[in-house]
């Protein structure tokens, strides 16, 4: 067993401690000031120097060793979700609507421990960069931190995310350059039509039947506008009209999401969204307005970057606990803005099976406390990789 990982062993109860505390403690968006008071109190147990109050909760710690010139950020982000637990655990959420279903919890005890040890050992040459995010789960958090100086305060030559991922073994580490994560565009389309009695339809523009056949017609765009190697999904998740059975509406609105790995891509289904929107409404004597609303780039990882990963993730083996080439996944991730600002890569360390609804952003969800090893001592690994003493 590697120094780190038996140091990672020898405090696992520690960082479970830390863990399950922040889990039970769950804060959305912005609003993490326990969970920032819990960074802080650990930072300052083991003496590393660090700055908070960035983009309102976010945090920053910092360690030197070495005469190295250059510089890397490490980032984990600390916020919960609004969603009602449903786990029979000790450390069960105490706040009525708030989890932590997508282990926040685990990111941010991992990189504690990970900057714990390296503060002990500085078995490397260089500046690190711990980096707290607040605000992850659609909220804006990593571009706020960047607009606020991020990287000019602390600059770094590389940037490095890791997440858990339920369905992978647990503890396999997986890394790819390229696309990781997908884009992710929300819209919404409102049909105005004619209402009126619902027994005399001929008498107005239904807004709901142009809709209906809107919710279809958005369908072919990828079949039929995009080439089939563009991955890519459009998805209508709301659709709202009227209000009482016997009245037409005057109006109906659907919106969803779109994803995406191609940024060029992107641009193509949004005007097919515009045209068909367009078509589908005159062809029912309605008229569509389509708005497109928040977004997050595609997570795409440098290959330089990727290749440091993945040489540090194959130095802390073993062979079958490395995975080179998974699956880019549809889910979005604000990370993506800190790799547009800085090159980077974006990682995923397995959860296990996601039995029994342990999937992300479920009420069923738990960080497996067994990463609490693996996790951190990847950080290490990657540290003392990219910064060699």
């Amino acid at each position: 067993m590697s120094d780190s990982l038996a140091y990672f062993q020898e405090h696992l109860a520690e960082a479970t401690r830390i863990r399950r505390d922040i889990h039970a403690h769950p804060e959305l968006g912005f609003d993490e000031h326990r969970t920032a008071r819990v960074v802080c109190e650990e930072l300052e147990r083991a003496g590393i120097p660090f700055e908070s109050g960035i983009a309102e909760t976010g945090i920053v710690a910092t360690l030197k060793a070495g005469d190295g010139n250059a510089a890397i950020g490490l980032r984990a982000d600390m916020d919960a979700l609004p969603i009602q637990e449903q786990n029979e655990i000790d450390h069960i959420s105490v706040h009525a609507g708030k989890m932590h279903a997508c282990g926040h919890d685990g990111h941010t005890a991992m990189l504690l421990m990970a900057a714990k040890y390296l503060a002990q050992s500085r078995n490397f040459s260089g500046t690190v960069h711990f980096i707290f995010q607040p605000a992850e789960e659609g909220v804006g958090g990593a571009q706020r931190m960047i607009d606020e100086g991020l990287f000019q305060r602390f600059p770094v030559d590389w940037v490095f995310g890791l997440h858990n991922m339920p369905g992978y073994d647990a503890g396999v580490l997986a890394v790819r350059e390229g696309p990781m994560m997908a884009g992710r565009q929300s819209y919404s389309i409102t049909l105005t039509g004619k209402g009126g009695h619902a027994a005399i339809p001929q008498q107005t523009h239904d807004p709901i039947v142009a809709a209906a056949s809107l919710v279809s017609s958005l369908q072919t765009i990828v079949s039929r506008s995009l080439a089939p190697t563009d991955s890519a999904v459009v998805s209508v998740t709301k659709l709202n009209a009227g209000n009482t059975h016997n009245v037409i509406p005057n109006t109906a609105t659907l919106g969803g999401s779109i994803r995406y790995f191609d940024p060029k891509v992107i641009g193509v289904i949004k005007q097919r969204m515009d045209e068909i929107a367009a078509g589908v409404a005159a062809t029912y004597g309605c008229s569509a307005e389509v708005a497109f609303e928040d977004s997050d780039p595609p997570t795409i990882n440098d290959p330089r970057a990727a290749a440091l990963a993945a040489t540090a993730m194959q130095a802390l083996g073993p062979e079958d606990g490395v995975d080179l080439a998974p699956t880019p996944m549809m889910g979005a991730e604000d990370f993506a803005f800190m790799l547009q600002a800085v090159p980077g890569c974006y990682a995923w360390i397995g959860n296990g099976p996601g039995e029994s609804g342990c999937v992300l952003h479920n009420p069923a969800y738990d960080f497996n406390d067994a990463l609490l090893v693996r996790g951190p001592a990847y950080w290490a690994k990657l540290v003392e990789t990219v910064l060699p003493a």
